[in-house]
């Protein structure tokens, strides 16, 4: 694995959810821009900054960062 999916492991292990639940929190956000939700994960679900900045780049390279 390379780019932000290389963390997906990690992740799961470190929060104990799976990354579609990741995805999906990220899309329900109550913000917009990449550092926004960087900054909103790690400050209300405790994601450590690498592990939020590689959600948030998965999503957004998927185009479904929010409706």
């Amino acid at each position: 694995m390379k780019g932000p999916a290389s963390y997906f492991p990690s992740i799961e292990k470190t929060y104990g959810q799976p990354m579609e639940h990741w995805f999906a929190v990220v899309r329900a956000a109550p913000v917009s821009r990449h550092g926004e939700i960087v900054s909103w994960l790690k400050a209300e679900h405790g994601l450590g900054h690498g592990h939020a900045t590689a959600i948030v780049a998965h999503v957004r390279s998927q185009g479904t960062s929010h409706p």
